[in-house]
């Protein structure tokens, strides 16, 4: 797998199948969209709406590419993207859950940096 060009279309292909299910089944209140920026590598899968009179937004997940690895900043997916980018045939020592502490990362089973 050539990470300078097959990572970004992976994750893009990842989340953009995770947004596609969530329209599916549409919320008038809900909207849930994908943030690309390509030339810095963030990924960002944002909802955002009302519910029950009360405004949220937040990532349900953020991943940047560094440094020719995933960092997962934000997942709140059920599976994980962690174990979706595994499936995929990437590498863990490609895969760095940075949403956990630099001290534990070497306990995960995946990248510390």
């Amino acid at each position: 797998m050539d990470k300078l060009t097959d990572y970004p279309q992976l994750i893009k292909t990842l989340l953009m199948a995770h947004v596609n299910r969530c329209q599916q089944h549409p919320d008038p209140n809900i909207e849930t969209f994908l943030i690309c920026d390509e030339a810095q590598g963030h990924y960002l899968w944002m909802t955002l709406g009302w519910q029950k009179g009360e405004r949220f937004s937040g990532a349900t997940v953020y991943v940047r590419l560094r440094d020719q690895k995933f960092w997962i900043e934000e997942d709140w997916t059920e599976e994980g993207i962690a174990t979706e980018l595994v499936a995929a045939g990437v590498p863990k020592e490609d895969i760095v859950l940075a949403f956990h502490e630099p001290k534990i990362r070497s306990e995960t089973g995946f990248a510390v940096v």
